[in-house]
């Protein structure tokens, strides 16, 4: 878990039903879908998707909290 990496979502167009502004999501790497300008986010329906990557910026969120966001 030490490697995940997580992104803050702050706008949500269009995925009102599976993004929430201001909430932490785990990123999933997907080269591809980054390469075009996406990225692969487990959402509010806890799978993963596809979304614009502009409407996440990164976080770095430290070791210790990694636990909070582990799924259930």
């Amino acid at each position: 878990m030490a490697d995940e990496h997580f992104v803050l979502c702050i706008r949500n167009e269009g995925y009102q039903a599976s993004l929430d502004p201001r909430k932490v999501y785990r990123l999933v790497a997907d080269p591809q879908a980054e390469s075009k300008g996406m990225l692969r986010v487990v959402d509010n329906t806890g799978e993963d998707y596809l979304f614009p990557s502009d409407y996440f910026v990164p976080i770095k969120v430290p070791a210790e909290a990694n636990i909070a966001f582990a799924e259930g």
